[in-house]
């Protein structure tokens, strides 16, 4: 371990000290069985209006944090005393709500159970699992805004960073609150769906029709106008006659992976002002109120877009970060991995706070395939447990020269590396690389060794 790293690991531990020495209050959590009763009173749910219109809504009436609001319906530890000015706003009876139903004075609600059955990290997180971890306030300000008419959210960041995980819950919320939602991901679609604007845009169609459970038919009838309106027109005009007109409710349509377009400049420019267009018409008519979009994408925009044409200049934008020190400990609690401060430390010194690098990790050690000695020790090898995944990031260098070449300056010159922003881009959507300082460096240690070894 390097001077600079003992030197870091020994003030994250004493910040870490320092933070558990504070007398921290006592806390209630609301029992989950009275979770569904408690949304029923803020937000919508079903299309029934809650006697709040969402969460700020009742933070705001209460003097008190969006964020303590948040903890209290998400199951959180939240001051008693919160906790009971909540419920009391609510009409509910805090005694009924808090985990234990008689708590002494002197007493601690217990901690929710621990989860039986491991979870491998791979792929988008289960709505209802144990595992996922929130990144605060991002999830709660996603759920308020979903909740608002012809609402867009913009969810970036490098790939296996969580982005589908929070897809997923935004659209599982938007249910709650009484939404149709339809996930569509870009990468199932096939090739020849990129042939043209035409043929993307009636692809496009088709798949929310069917998502809606909505007749197929009714797309081949009304495209034979797209030669007469033009595709996106046509586009447009098929939403609001038939899939808004027919659901009559909110529509909460989420575009996961929409890099794939940025492939295709003959279509993405006419795709994304066509979503521009769908999120602005809700500004002005009642109709398009209905419609919600979330688009998630790695990538920086590099395609060029007219900015009064694009849909990634307005809307609520969300970058994902990285787990903090907190937030890898919380992990390392469901798994049931019992590790100090310094472990939690030096396993993000090598992989940084990376939610799938460190939920892998801390799979393996909780089934006791290895320890943390021997994952670091063989982390950035061929032999560890980061093998395959390192290999498939090699494999997409060398398809790629201009991007193998930039990861290789940054490995051998890091404080004097200048990439371009369409490479850099692409490396960052890859999560190998940061900019810090104005200064490209690899994202972490385990990038660092491994590239140094392999391009010796």
């Amino acid at each position: 371990m390097t001077d600079f790293t003992e030197k870091y690991l020994s003030c994250k531990l004493s910040f870490i000290a320092f933070r558990k020495s504070l007398n921290m209050p006592r806390s209630v959590i609301l029992r989950k069985d009275k979770q569904e009763k408690v949304f029923q009173r803020i937000g919508r749910l079903d299309g029934v209006p809650g006697e709040f219109f969402s969460q700020q809504d009742l933070a705001e009436d209460l003097g008190i944090a969006a964020s303590t609001v948040s903890n209290f319906v998400n199951l959180k530890p939240v001051d008693r005393r919160y906790f009971i000015q909540i419920c009391e706003k609510l009409s509910l009876d805090w005694r009924e709500y808090a985990v234990s139903s008689v708590q002494s004075k002197g007493s601690e609600p217990s901690p929710p159970p621990l989860p039986t059955t491991l979870e491998y990290p791979e792929g988008q997180i289960e709505v209802n699992s144990p595992f996922y971890i929130e990144r605060p306030p991002i999830e709660q300000r996603c759920y308020e805004e979903i909740s608002k008419p012809s609402s867009l959210i913009r969810i970036k960041a490098p790939r296996q960073m969580g982005k589908s995980s929070l897809l997923a819950r935004i659209l599982h919320r938007a249910e709650q609150q009484g939404a149709e939602t339809v996930y569509l991901s870009l990468q199932v679609a096939a090739q020849k769906s990129f042939t043209d604007t035409d043929t993307f845009l009636k692809w496009f169609c088709a798949s929310v029709t069917r998502a809606l459970n909505l007749n197929l038919e009714l797309v081949q009838k009304h495209w034979d106008l797209a030669e007469i309106m033009g595709s996106n027109l046509c586009c447009q005009d098929y939403f609001e006659r038939y899939l808004l007109s027919e659901i009559k409710k909110p529509i909460t349509l989420g575009l996961d992976e929409v890099d794939r377009v940025f492939e295709y400049p003959e279509i993405s420019g006419d795709f994304f002002g066509l979503l521009r267009v769908l999120h602005e018409e809700g500004k002005q008519r009642q109709i398009w109120k209905q419609l919600r979009l979330v688009i998630v994408h790695s990538t920086e925009v590099y395609v060029p877009i007219n900015l009064n044409q694009s849909p990634f200049n307005v809307g609520l934008p969300v970058e994902l970060p990285e787990f903090t020190v907190e937030q890898v400990q919380n992990l390392a609690r469901l798994y049931q991995v019992n590790w100090s401060d310094r472990e939690v430390l030096q396993l993000m010194e090598m992989v940084g706070g990376h939610p799938f690098l460190v939920r892998l990790a801390l799979y393996h050690v909780a089934r006791q395939d290895m320890t943390l000695t021997q994952l670091l020790q063989t982390a950035p090898t061929t032999t560890g447990i980061y093998s395959n995944y390192l290999r498939r990031i090699e494999s997409i260098l060398s398809q790629y020269p201009e991007l193998e070449a930039g990861m290789k300056e940054v490995i051998t010159t890091p404080h004097t590396t200048q990439l371009n922003k369409k490479t850099s881009s692409k490396l960052n959507a890859l999560g190998l690389i940061k900019i810090q300082g104005g200064e490209v460096l690899p994202s972490c240690s385990l990038y660092q060794q491994y590239f140094q070894n392999f391009w010796k």
